[in-house]
């Protein structure tokens, strides 16, 4: 959640709040944990700025690079991650991809598979001969790929969090 804020993504205040009572339950513990996990309907509104607070407490808060094509680049990366591990449809992200990051870009050649795959698609219909869990299938592989290219580059996924915490169930249930 930390990260889709970042990249100016909207996440839900429940969302933030249960993330918190998730956190708590996992013993983690920040100083402004607590008061988010315990926010009622009527205190929603403040559940932005505790989250920003707490990821900043437990050194959890994401760099996205300032510069526009870095930044679009960094965003390509991370939804291609999250296709990869599963968290995100394929068909989701890379629509994602293809609208919020290869237009920008440009449509270089490494987010062809991507962009083929988003209008795939985006015109598939029962009638074709390809059948939908063929095409997120594919769209899966060239996901899985751009993050396979990348790491074997040795950059880093943009996930990487400032400060230091060598917690997994930190990043997880935050």
């Amino acid at each position: 959640m930390a990260a889709a804020r970042a990249f100016g993504r909207h996440v839900g205040s429940d969302r933030l709040i249960q993330a918190a009572l998730d956190a708590l339950l996992a013993d983690v513990d920040s100083p402004s944990l607590a008061y988010l996990a315990g926010l009622g309907r009527r205190e929603e509104h403040e559940a932005q700025e505790l989250f920003d607070r707490v990821t900043e407490e437990l050194g959890i808060g994401i760099e996205v690079p300032k510069e526009r094509t870095a930044a679009a680049w960094a965003l390509a990366h991370w939804l291609a991650a999250r296709v990869a591990d599963g968290s995100m449809d394929p068909a989701t992200g890379v629509d994602l991809i293809w609208a919020e990051a290869a237009i920008d870009l440009g449509y270089p050649d490494e987010l062809q598979p991507i962009v083929t795959s988003a209008i795939q698609l985006a015109d598939w219909d029962e009638h074709r001969g390809t059948s939908l869990r063929e095409l997120k299938e594919e769209a899966f592989r060239a996901a899985r790929e751009l993050v396979e290219r990348r790491t074997a580059e040795g950059a880093p996924l943009p996930t990487t969090v400032r400060g230091s915490t060598s917690r997994t169930d930190v990043t997880d249930a935050v």
